[in-house]
This record gives structure tokens, C-alpha cells and sequence, in this order.
């Protein structure tokens, strides 16, 4: 990302947060906010934590339970997903990566164990009551929140952040990003790659942002072993299984950061049809093949030639 104003970096949530303010000045603060809205998502949304909210819906054995107004929000964050992709995102396969061997923080876990699959609960089966802030899943179904939290976080924390500041403020999560407030005169410079973690002079693609979010969705980062097999972290609902490999990288830009990440997760779900919805959505996106074949669809900005 740009070197526009200045940066802070750490980590949280599993994985790599950076917060840029366009005013130097600004950046104590934002960062500080963008910190306390991770810890309340965090408390809220882990699936790795046994005091969070998550948990406690899980291990609720099929009852109600109180929940606060941003787990609600995060719920109903998860079930519009659900909707939007006829169920390719569903935040019931909570049981679904336990059982596929992704059952503590990724950091933890080990090879090993054999190769089993189950599918999700059905997101149908939610119940959630917005006026009285309660969840109840049947017993025996596990909620995840991961096609959706870490994106809602970097939204809620960008907007929070750049409130009553002068400048604009980015905020990436594991290069799930959100832009708030009034953006560099030329754009947010920020380098898609495979990995967020990947050098600037690493293979891809720099563009400008200049409002509202983007995700970036890949199926080479996560990965671990069972028996013979190599599994990623994106699973099909519908089988449990991961999602099959068409796409190793599918990167979206939206309105928001939400949006951009249910868009760039469901596309890998969905392999060789994610193009035509995605354009016919009019979601800018950029598509990586196995093979390094690129896609571009609806606008995606078509790189600069290498220099001779």
C-alpha cells in the first residue's frame, strides 16, 4: 500500500492489520480506535476463543441466547451473505472445518488425522431476533463467521476510525480492506497479490482505490494436510469438501469491504461460473487461474505493460 501519510502495523484476529491515515497526526488515534473494535469483534465473533459470543451460541445445546448488538450485526452480516449466494457462503459450517482439521487458531494447527468431510447445518436454520438481541441454533451446529467478521471489522473499524478526523483512513486485515474519509488525491496505491504478505516487488498488480473496500480471497495461503490430501481453507457447504481448485486467487473490489469479500469467497465456491456472475453483478475483479491464467472482469483496471 501507498506510503501516502503514515502507517501502523501489528497483528490481530489471526492475522496482519495495517492502518494508514492521509494526516501523520491523525494515525494515534485512528489506530487506537481500529484496535478496540477488533478486541470487541474478536470477543464477539472468534470460533477460538471460549469466552466469545460464537462459542457460547455453539455450546448453547439449542437455546436462546443473549448476545450483544454488534454479534447481532455480525449475524445478520452472515445470514445476507448466505442469501446473496444461495447459500455458497454459510455461516453454519462451523462443524464443517472442525471436522475437515481446522479446529483451533490456523497459527496451531498440525498435519495429520484422516480425511473427513461433513456439510453445513443450513443457514436457514439460524434463529435470530433483532429486537430482543438473542441467537439460537439447533444443537449440534457450529457457527463461523469467517467468510464475513474480518470484513465487517475492517469496515466498522475504517468508518469508526475516520470519524471526526480531518484526513481518510485504510484498514487492512489480512488484505481484506476498508477505506474511510477522504482518500489520497490519487487513490489508495494498494498491490494485489496472492498473499498479503507478499513484497511489493512480488507478482501482481497495484491499483487505486479510491473509495469503499476491497477483498482479495485465495486458496494458496491456508492450507494443511490430511492423510494424503492437501485441503484449503474455502469450503463448499454443500459437501463440506474444499472448494474445488479453479481459482487460486479471485480479488473483488465493492462498496464495501463486506460486499468485495462475500463477492471474491463465493467466487472460488463457485469456479468456472464466478466470472459471468461477477460481471453481471458489475463487481470489478481480478481472477487467477491455477496456471496464472488472468481474468478480468467488469472494469478491472488492465495493468500497465512491463517496460522493454
Amino acid at each position: 500500500m501507498n506510503g501516502v501519510g503514515a502507517s501502523a502495523r501489528w497483528r490481530a484476529l489471526g492475522t496482519s492489520v495495517v492502518v494508514i491515515a492521509t494526516q501523520p497526526r491523525e494515525l494515534t488515534d485512528a489506530a487506537a480506535t481500529v484496535r478496540e473494535v477488533l478486541d470487541q469483534v474478536d470477543h464477539a465473533c472468534s470460533r477460538f476463543r471460549d469466552d466469545s459470543e460464537l462459542c457460547r451460541v455453539n455450546a448453547a445445546g439449542g437455546s436462546r441466547v443473549p448476545v450483544s448488538r454488534l454479534f447481532v450485526r455480525a449475524t445478520r452480516c452472515a445470514l445476507r451473505a448466505a442469501r446473496l449466494t444461495d447459500g455458497d457462503l454459510d455461516p453454519t459450517i462451523g462443524s464443517s472445518l472442525r471436522v475437515a482439521g481446522y479446529d483451533r487458531d490456523f497459527a496451531a494447527i498440525r498435519a495429520g488425522g484422516p480425511v473427513r468431510f461433513a456439510r453445513a447445518g443450513g443457514w436457514q436454520r439460524i434463529e435470530l431476533d433483532d429486537a430482543h438481541s438473542t441467537v439460537r441454533v439447533p444443537a449440534g451446529i457450529e457457527l463461523d463467521y469467517g467468510a464475513t467478521a474480518k470484513a465487517l471489522a475492517a469496515d466498522v473499524a475504517a468508518a469508526t476510525a475516520a470519524e471526526g478526523l480531518a484526513g481518510g483512513v485504510l484498514v487492512s486485515l489480512g488484505g481484506d480492506i476498508a477505506t474511510a474519509g477522504a482518500a489520497p488525491a490519487d487513490g489508495w496505491a494498494v498491490r494485489v497479490t496472492d498473499d498479503h504478505s507478499s513484497q511489493a516487488t512480488d507478482e501482481g498488480q497495484t491499483i487505486a482505490l479510491r473509495s469503499g473496500g476491497l477483498a482479495t480471497s485465495s486458496t494458496t495461503v491456508r492450507r494443511w494436510r490430511r492423510g494424503d490430501s492437501e485441503l484449503h481453507h474455502i469450503l463448499d457447504p454443500h459437501t463440506g469438501a474444499p472448494a474445488d481448485d479453479c481459482w487460486r486467487t479471485v480479488s473483488v473490489a465493492a462498496a464495501c469491504c463486506v460486499d468485495a469479500n462475500i463477492a471474491s469467497t463465493a467466487a472460488i465456491v463457485r469456479g468456472e461460473r464466478a466470472p459471468d456472475w461477477l460481471d453481471g453483478l458489475g463487481l470489478p475483479a481480478r481472477l487467477i487461474a491455477l496456471d496464472g491464467t488472468v481474468t478480468l472482469v467488469a472494469g478491472w483496471p488492465v495493468p500497465d505493460p512491463e517496460p522493454s
